[in-house]
Order: structure tokens, then sequence, then C-alpha cells
């Protein structure tokens, strides 16, 4: 099972799995498929977007394991 982590970059999340995006832009982080996005940790983009990072982290890695 993949599980991720707060600081890998929204690239490498997005790798591991597309089904995250919809994900992501539920929280409201829209801007995915920015360039900058791409490059930024989970916790730099969550903190940017006023996410609260834990519960985001919690969220993905629950989608992740129930595949």
């Amino acid at each position: 099972m993949a599980e991720i982590n707060k600081e890998m970059t929204i690239a490498d999340i997005i790798q591991i799995d597309t089904g995250v995006i919809p994900i992501l832009m539920e929280a409201g982080m829209h801007c995915v498929g920015c360039p900058s996005a791409q490059g930024e940790s989970l916790e730099e983009a969550a903190m940017v977007h006023g996410m609260d990072i834990d519960a985001l982290v919690e969220d993905i890695n629950k989608y992740l394991s129930n595949k």
C-alpha cells in the first residue's frame, strides 16, 4: 500500500495515484496542475491555502489504503 506524507511534493503524490486529484480539489487546492504547485510540498501548499495538513494527509492515505 502506498502512503503519502506532508513532505512529499504534489507531483510525487499525483504520480502515486491520480485519484488523489479530486481529494485535493475538494479540499480547495484547485492549482494542482500549476507548475509551481508541482514542486512544492503538500505541507507548503496546504499552508498557502489555509488547510489542515494533518486532515488532508489522513484523507489521502485513507483513500490509498482502500484501493
